[in-house]
């Protein structure tokens, strides 16, 4: 879960960044570190401590809570992709897959909606 902090963090230092027009080197000369050190961080290869977070977000004239905007989402997304890559390892699911990709494209397009139609059906 850290490594996904992480990576969410730096995705947000970079947007931010990017949206000012700053380079890595103009950005690691206003806190003082080496451009590789950002690239570490926007990569998320490397953590951002709390100081070095909060002189990021001065340099970016924005608050430390922008770089965590978004990121329970960005949680829940991931461990929902997570839990469907379990699903996708089950052989019926494999089967099914196989099945469906040998069907032509109107069948297969008949097949979708009638599996949206009934999960729309359970929902009601």
């Amino acid at each position: 879960m850290a490594a996904d902090i992480d990576l969410h963090l730096g995705r947000r230092l970079r947007r931010r960044r990017r949206l000012l027009g700053m380079t890595q080197q103009q950005l690691a000369v206003q806190v003082g570190i080496r451009f590789q050190q950002i690239q570490k961080y926007e990569c998320g290869a490397n953590r951002i401590s709390a100081a070095r977070l909060w002189q990021l977000a001065e340099a970016l004239e924005s608050p430390v809570s922008y770089f965590y905007d978004g990121l329970s989402e960005a949680l829940e997304r991931q461990e929902a992709a997570a839990n469907g890559g379990e699903t996708f390892s089950r052989k019926e699911t494999l089967d099914l897959i196989q099945a469906y990709y040998q069907l032509g494209e109107r069948p297969r397009r008949r097949l979708l909606d009638l599996a949206k139609s009934l999960h729309t059906g359970e929902a009601a």
